[in-house]
């Protein structure tokens, strides 16, 4: 179960670093963290996967498997949002630079 914490943490930290790249304008860099972050989510989802089939079926959950399923979840959902919002930051860059290039050729007239 902390395979589960531990890769559901380090996506969602990977996650938050590619944000902050591309904040800076920098997407090389936030496509190769948002990489890590899915290489991790996907490691923290295989042993997800790999404890839900070896459970014991009478078992009842309890709440460290809760907490480290709730991670592995969190991450997914934030990786997606995060993934989203990098697409707004490049079509932002992309005005910014057409305003820029209005703005010098109005001077320039």
């Amino acid at each position: 179960m902390t395979q589960l914490i531990l890769h559901g943490g380090n996506a969602r930290g990977a996650a938050y670093e590619a944000l902050d790249e591309a904040e800076e304008f920098k997407f090389d860099e936030a496509e190769k963290l948002m990489k890590e972050a899915n290489d991790e989510f996907l490691e923290g989802h295989k042993y997800q996967t790999e404890l839900l089939q070896n459970q014991d079926e009478t078992a009842a959950p309890n709440f460290f498997m809760i907490h480290a399923q709730d991670h592995v979840m969190t991450a997914q959902a934030e990786l997606q949002l995060i993934k989203r919002m990098i697409g707004q930051l490049k079509q932002n860059e992309k005005l910014e630079n057409r305003i820029t290039d209005l703005e010098k050729q109005t001077k320039s007239q």
